[in-house]
């Protein structure tokens, strides 16, 4: 096709959809859809009309940790393998909770959760994710260096279907269930953010003595800060500063972010598991606490944890 023919087609294409009389129907769900539900219709230019629907719930994300690193570390067959081991075993333990896999992009995967109990399953769900990373795929590795992040939000998603017409083996990448909303990309955040080491730098700082005739008494000032301190007394022929007795320069470790636990999650989402399971352990133990942490978009406390089942460490 001409590029001018390809041009008008789309722009043709785009207004049709974006015109005030084209009818997006969004029906409400209690529970997951799947691609076949016929409810979820694809774009319909003639008819101009799309169905949708919305799901208020709980969505999990969890990702592999160093992939690039670990594409270069190992032999591909043994990366292949992996990823493939990852994939299985996630969807196994999504789905033992009620779970529905629903976007699977490299070393990521997405899961929802029936509205039902969303909060207590998508928490479950970390639990046996995590305890799976850790003590059945990492334990593959001799050197530990298979890690992961899992991130959880609650809110309404609306589930929608992309693609166009295609014959042949190419159909089905053309056509694909689309989840759209703010809990999916804050849960992708915080999964970018959970199981990350603790990040430091070195600082050095002066250590101050002075004396202003009451007693000699230290204090730490920046390399910048004391240097300014003195000034030039051609008398003195040097620089001087009132109360100087003497200094030492000390280096230090400073904290930009302290390391992150395994499994982050909203406060929606901990405030519904707790309506849910007062008594769980994450609770009476202490698992969960607040982070301190903050993202992008997100104003709200995080919690975290490192919550596995025990019998895992056995394995």
């Amino acid at each position: 096709m001409a590029l001018k023919d390809l041009r008008n087609d789309i722009d043709e294409e785009v207004s049709a959809i974006l015109a005030s009389d084209f009818k997006i129907d969004v029906t409400q769900t209690s529970g997951v859809p799947h691609f076949a539900d016929g409810t979820i219709t694809f774009p319909n230019l003639d008819k101009k009309y799309r169905g949708t629907k919305l799901l208020e719930t709980t969505v999990l994300y969890i990702d592999m940790r160093r992939s690039t690193q670990l594409s270069f570390q190992h032999r591909r067959e043994t990366v292949a393998k992996l990823y493939s081991a990852f994939v299985r075993a996630m969807t196994r333990a999504a789905a033992n909770f009620g779970g529905e896999v629903r976007g699977i992009i490299g070393d990521r995967v997405m899961v929802i959760f029936d509205q039902d109990k969303c909060f207590s399953n998508a928490a479950a769900s970390a639990f046996l994710m995590n305890s799976v990373c850790k003590y059945i795929i990492n334990r593959r590795f001799p050197h530990n260096e298979v890690e992961f992040g899992i991130g959880i939000d609650y809110g309404r998603m609306l589930a929608t279907k992309t693609g166009i017409a295609r014959r042949g083996g190419v159909q089905q990448s053309y056509r694909a269930l689309v989840w759209l909303g703010r809990p999916a990309n804050i849960a992708s955040k915080l999964t970018d953010n959970a199981n990350k080491a603790e990040e430091t730098v070195e600082l050095t700082r002066v250590h101050v003595c002075l004396n202003y005739g009451t007693g000699p008494f230290w204090k730490y000032e920046w390399p910048d800060e004391f240097a300014k301190s003195f000034s030039k007394n051609f008398l003195a022929a040097g620089m001087v500063r009132p109360g100087f007795v003497e200094h030492r320069y000390e280096t230090f470790k400073y904290t930009i972010r302290p390391k992150t636990p395994s499994i982050l999650m909203t406060e929606a989402v901990y405030t519904g598991l707790k309506r849910e399971r007062p008594q769980a352990n994450e609770f009476k133990d202490g698992w969960l606490t607040a982070s301190g942490l903050k993202i992008p978009e997100y104003s709200g406390t995080i919690y975290g944890c490192d919550g596995i089942f025990p019998i895992f460490q056995d394995s």
